[in-house]
């Protein structure tokens, strides 16, 4: 046989061999290949499930998945209202061509989410705050915090130009239109929790020191008038008087 054709068969020998090395492993490892094609089927429908969550519009508190809340997720929302004790907020989702439009058709009409700044409580001068400085279909981001019944305890944030942001839980504190409160939801002891209360704690504590909002000091002449009419023998006085 010429040294070409011998050469040729060797190199076709070595391929045949080679394919059926690797089909022999193939076959005697089938089960694991058939475990990462399902693994890796299963890891798609999870990302493609997340992705729909995440396009989304949810419309109550409890659609809100408890994944999304415990890692604390942001959200994107519309004011729509300033309300008694929350925000009514619309959750605008990340919008996709197509898919967006279907997922709207699909889960209806628009329902604002009850947002309750989280660790505050505010004073009605911190309403008529948020009622002046919140105006309707301003965005504004939601950072989840905690959930309670259907209500969102949240940090929200608005815009200030193309960098900045502004934190409504912290100004409301920092202006002294509003005092911290525990934040509902969250472990007392947990990391989280301490960090947020010290965040809250140093713009409340600007507002004690520079006498803002309901820190601010009464006059001298609206101590010595408060001090007068509590007197009980000015009041004593005073109904003397009226049976005269």
């Amino acid at each position: 046989m010429p040294g070409g054709d011998r050469s040729q068969t060797n190199k076709g020998e070595k391929q045949e061999n080679i394919i059926s090395s690797i089909s022999q492993f193939v076959d005697d490892h089938l089960t694991i290949f058939r475990n990462i094609s399902t693994g890796l089927a299963i890891a798609g429908v999870v990302v493609i499930s997340r992705s729909i969550t995440l396009l989304t519009r949810f419309r109550t508190a409890s659609e809100v998945p408890a994944l999304f809340i415990e890692k604390h997720v942001v959200l994107r929302g519309r004011v729509h209202a300033v309300a008694e004790k929350d925000l009514k907020v619309e959750h605008v989702p990340i919008y996709v061509p197509l898919l967006s439009r279907f997922l709207d058709k699909r889960d209806g009409g628009v329902s604002p989410l009850a947002v309750r700044l989280a660790g505050v409580e505010l004073t009605p001068q911190g309403k008529a705050w948020l009622e002046q400085h919140l105006n309707t279909a301003q965005m504004v981001w939601l950072k989840l915090i905690s959930r309670e019944d259907e209500a969102l305890h949240c940090l929200v944030s608005v815009s200030r130009g193309q960098v900045r942001s502004l934190c409504v839980n912290e100004e409301v504190l920092r202006l002294g239109l509003a005092r911290i409160v525990p934040v509902y939801g969250l472990q007392y002891d947990s990391r989280f929790q301490l960090q947020l209360h010290k965040r809250l704690l140093r713009a409340q504590v600007k507002a004690e020191q520079k006498r803002r909002g309901m820190w601010k000091e009464d006059s001298l002449w609206e101590r010595t008038k408060l001090a007068v009419q509590e007197n009980a023998l000015v009041r004593l006085i005073g109904r003397i008087f009226k049976r005269m």
